[in-house]
């Protein structure tokens, strides 16, 4: 059963009244949901699953076998959950539940409401701040209304593999699953800039997300030379690099660990940030009077700017082309014959396109957390 907060943060961080989920949405999170919504025959499923899927079942089965969140139970859990609806104005605290598992992960799903869990090997790998990020970053995820089509996808994808075996019915759902993987990849983005407004502590975002990616060594680890891994990531190599990324990504319902960390800083560091921080930002009573269309104007303004700045090899190619570069035949041949970094285009700024994927490549799609 959900609550009403009462209490007000533990300590002192800015809090947001009635901040619409638009103030930290990446652009990408809100187009591919818009475009999501158009792909042909989602409302007749959507609405086929809303019925299949029982709320109650969901709710039984992590009552039945997990440990609830509350004042009795995991307190320190239950204190930064309220923390963190309280600091994102968010009315109704969703049920959290802790269950035994220990790859450190954490989902927020549920059809009428969300419900929030995290394993045991996300609360024995990460300290208080760490920790407070990863709540807010689900709370995120309930604000931001992704609980529903997350649900949905856990859903599908195990649809999938059911019904393997009959040819256009798995082709037809897959479809469909790989539309919703593209947007739960981004929506990621997204909940990773809610939990940072949460903790409010870049640093402790950034050790999380090491510590998802290398266990708990901090030690042995180093912010900067985790960023750098990114940087190196997304710039590095030549055009059959860029291929094998867009292929390996495909799969996957979480960007990668490095990009993640890399797109949250360059968020932080960003005048979108500083003016939430100072107050200013979309309210949620202003929601009803967005358009699509300014949804997918931010959307293609993002990704041109990306395309423009970004240092990644085919991107580079692609705008030689686009820009009448000559030679195309030998600028071709060369690349795909290992000399790809010459020709490849300009550099371009700090602005990568980070994609990728965090979670496992497997079902059930679970948001391993910062």
């Amino acid at each position: 059963m959900s609550e009403t907060h009462e209490t007000a943060p533990a300590r002192e961080r800015r809090r947001f009244p009635g901040i619409s989920s638009r103030a930290y949405e990446h652009p990408a999170d809100r187009s591919a949901l818009v475009t999501l919504r158009k792909l042909t025959g989602f409302d007749a499923v959507f609405k086929a699953i809303s019925g299949l899927i029982p709320e109650r079942s969901l709710r039984l089965l992590f009552l039945s076998d997990s440990v609830r969140v509350s004042d009795r139970q995991f307190q320190h859990l239950n204190d930064m959950l309220r923390d963190a609806c309280h600091i994102l104005d968010l009315e109704k605290v969703p049920s959290m539940y802790v269950t035994q598992d220990p790859q450190p992960n954490a989902m927020c799903i549920g059809m009428d409401a969300p419900i929030i869990v995290v394993t045991t090997g996300l609360v024995e790998l990460l300290d208080e701040e760490e920790m407070r990020a990863v709540i807010g970053h689900e709370v995120g995820h309930a604000l931001s209304g992704h609980a529903v089509y997350r649900t949905i996808l856990l859903f599908l994808t195990n649809l999938a593999l059911a019904v393997a075996w009959i040819p256009l019915g798995a082709l037809a759902i897959r479809a469909i699953v790989a539309a919703l993987m593209e947007w739960f990849r981004k929506s990621e983005l997204s909940a990773d800039r809610a939990g940072l407004l949460v903790g409010q502590d870049l640093r402790a975002s950034m050790r999380g997300l090491m510590k998802l990616a290398g266990g708990n060594h901090l030690h042995e680890m180093n912010v900067d030379e985790f960023l750098k891994q990114a940087e190196e990531y997304e710039q590095g190599g030549d055009v059959r690099d860029s291929v094998l990324k867009i292929l390996t990504v495909w799969g996957r319902t979480h960007p990668f660990t490095t990009v993640r960390a890399a797109q949250l800083k360059r968020w932080a560091e960003s005048r979108d940030y500083q003016r939430i921080m100072d107050g200013h930002y979309p309210r949620r009573e202003e929601d009803g009077s967005t358009s699509v269309s300014d949804a997918y104007t931010e959307a293609a303004a993002h990704y041109a700017g990306a395309a423009k700045n970004s240092r990644d090899p085919l991107l580079g190619l692609v705008r030689d082309i686009a820009g009448g570069a000559g030679d195309l035949g030998g600028r071709l041949r060369d690349t795909f014959r290992g000399g790809g970094g010459r020709g490849s285009g300009e550099g371009g700024g700090d602005d990568g396109n980070g994609g990728g994927g965090n979670g496992s490549s497997t079902p059930p799609p679970r948001d391993a957390q910062d």
